[in-house]
Parts: C-alpha cells; structure tokens; sequence
C-alpha cells in the first residue's frame, strides 16, 4: 500500500481550526463517535512522496497517461538536460536505467559529461503513448563533433525510466549533408487512408529484418521510391542527382544497376560492407536485396519493435546485426539474372546494434533511416540476459 501525504493540506486544516475557535471564543469540545469503520491496517504502508500544499494540483497530471506531445516535450528537455551536462534538470526516476553503447552506465556518465549541442535540424521522434516510450535518431555534437545519435526513452509517471543511446561517430564529409535535415517525407503526416494499424505497422519493422535475413525483397513491401540511409550514407534507392557536367553529362552510376557481372565493389574507404558509392547504392531497396548484395548479414538478433506512430507512419526498432563471415566468396545474383561474385576473405566477424526508423505509407515501407555502434561479434545488448 502506497501513502502520499501533503504537509501543506494539514497544516491548512490546523491553521483553519484555530481561526474557528478564535472567533467562536471557548469552545464546548463533545467526544466524538466511535467509528463504525474496520481500522485501517497501516503496517505494511509507507511513504513514497511528500508533497506542499501547492503541488497537489499537478498529482492528477503526474499520474495520467503521457501522449505524444508529453513524450516528445520529455526528449527535448533530455536533450536539453544532456548538452547542460545535468540530469536533475531531466525527470530522471531515481532507478532509472541507463546505457550507451549497449553499456550500462550511471545517469550522468557518457555522453552527459561531453555533449557539446543537442539536435537542431536533425530530429526525427517516434512517440508512443501506447507502450509509454519514444524513439529518436538525432544529429547532435559530442566534444564539438558531429554524432548521429539513436535513442530510445521509457516514461512511467512522466519520469524517464529507461535511458538507451546509441552513437554513430564516424560522420564524414560524404554523410553530413544527409545528417544536416531529415528528408521531407520522413516527417510528413500520413492521410488517414494510407495510415496501418499499429500493431501491423511493427510487423512491418519485423518483416524489414526478415528480408534481409533472407535476401528476400518481396519480404516485406518496399515502394519503388524508398531509399535508405546509413550514418548518413546513402545506401539503396534512387539518389539525388548532382548538378549536371560541362557539357550536360551527369557523373556516372547514379540510378542504374549494377552492369551484368559487375562485383559491385565499394569505392576505396568505403568498408567492404558498404553500398555506399557502388552502383547496387542506387538499387531500389528490393532489388537491392535482391541480388544477395547484403546476404552477409546472416542473423539479426534481440529485435525490439515496440514503438510506432500511426499519424507519422513511423516504426522504430532496435536489433542486434550478427555477422559470423562464414561465407567468404558471396554469389551475387544481377537483375538480369548472370552472376557475380563478391569476396568477403578480410573482413573481420563483428555485430552492429541498430537503429532504424521506417517510414510507412500505403502499405509500403518508403524511407528507412538507420544508425548504431559497431560491436565485438556476439556481444549483448545491454538490455538482455541472453545473445537471442
């Protein structure tokens, strides 16, 4: 049993009586009646909160539900706390958990004692009362640097519970521009017809996982204009094109497939696992997948995909990438139905925890917008006993 009692209300009562008995002189004191009530059993209460007279009126809007503009006013000041290098100027819960990096940490280590700027025009919220919890991929500074930052925030009470950040660092001069602002459509309302439920909506963030687990692109349904962002790599779907040439001629490999037995190999200082500048980058995100491009992530692990807004049309999941490397040479299969290969020998076992956000409109998955921290392969999550 919980009791919460008020200083203020009692003393109110008390000053009240006095004046009472002051102005009606000496009173005449009559024994009260017994009560016929059972006694209350107090044993086994205890004080949880104690609260002035002038803070009761804020109890009922403590305890309701927390809506979408509760959650996403409760990542701002997070955020805003974070850069101030202040968790008491957060609603931290004083039990709350925190982790960065898959690691658990106290509230007020990490990323609180080096955040230098919190998000400015890059913010992308997926705020769910249903569950109570919020997620977000931010770009933000750490140390006076560009970070990408995945985060996801449980609420009970209107106080932060749960804390999980996930830190992209490696931001270059060919991702910044995509981290500058989210694209249009990410943030655009969905019409209410081409809304989803939202229980069908985060099977769609399981199917996503499942089609590339599988290399399967009918897996789950792409539209032809989805594009994919990593770190703020481009890394599937239609590109923008750059300023044309002298001469009118746009650069070469922007919205074509890869030409029939090209290996698809990324450009020098890309990494081995990127489509980033490689013609299978401008494949549509079916296609992509498709042609086994990705068939060296085998496993994806500890999926939480629990947070959707139905009025944006965004899921937001969390996973564990496993990548064992245990095929070395990957058979590639073109659009055109030949065959290539793609050598994976030197590069090393490793997992990635990410964050991704889908953006779902009519029944088809239109942006997805990824981030997370690359791992020692088969580590844990921070938030599971187990690796699956």
């Amino acid at each position: 049993m919980k009791v919460s009692c008020s200083i203020g209300l009692w003393m109110g009562v008390a000053i009240a009586s006095a004046s009472m008995l002051t102005a009606q002189g000496t009173p005449t004191l009559q024994p009260l009646r017994p009560s016929t009530a059972p006694p209350l059993d107090l044993s086994g209460a205890r004080v949880v909160e104690v609260v002035r007279g002038d803070q009761i009126a804020d109890l009922p809007a403590r305890n309701s539900p927390c809506d979408k503009a509760c959650l996403t006013g409760i990542a701002d000041t997070y955020f805003a706390a974070l850069v101030a290098h202040d968790p008491g100027k957060a609603p931290m819960a004083p039990n709350a958990k925190f982790t960065e990096q898959t690691k658990a940490l106290a509230v007020g280590e990490g990323l609180w004692k080096t955040a230098s700027e919190g998000p400015t025009t890059f913010k992308v919220y997926v705020p769910d009362p249903v569950v109570g919890q919020l997620g977000a991929i931010v770009t933000m500074k750490d140390a006076g640097k560009p970070i990408q930052m995945g985060l996801r925030l449980k609420i009970v009470n209107r106080q932060i519970t749960e804390a999980e950040h996930l830190i992209w660092t490696n931001v270059n001069a060919t991702s910044i521009a995509n981290l500058e602002k989210p694209r249009p459509g990410l943030l655009a309302t969905v019409p209410p017809a081409e809304r989803l439920p939202r229980e069908l909506m985060l099977l769609y963030g399981h199917g996503y996982y499942d089609a590339l687990e599988q290399s399967d692109g009918k897996a789950v349904p792409f539209a032809d204009d989805c594009v994919r962002h990593e770190g703020g790599m481009h890394t599937a779907g239609p590109r923008v094109e750059p300023a044309p040439r002298a001469g009118g001629a746009a650069p070469a490999g922007r919205n074509t497939p890869p030409p029939a037995g090209a290996a698809g190999a990324p450009a020098a200082g890309s990494g081995a696992t990127s489509a980033n500048m490689s013609a299978f980058g401008s494949m549509t995100c079916a296609g992509q997948l498709d042609t086994r491009f990705m068939s060296y992530i085998e496993r994806i692990e500890l999926r939480r995909v629990w947070i959707a807004d139905e009025e944006k049309g965004l899921v937001f999941g969390l996973s564990m990438f496993r990548h064992p490397m245990n095929e070395k040479i990957l058979t590639l299969v073109m659009p055109d139905g030949t065959r290539s290969q793609r050598d994976m020998t030197t590069q090393r076992t490793f997992d990635m925890a990410a964050v991704h956000i889908f953006k779902i409109r009519d029944r088809k998955i239109h942006e997805i917008e990824a981030t997370g921290v690359v791992l020692p392969f088969m580590s844990q999550n921070g938030w599971s006993e187990f690796l699956r």
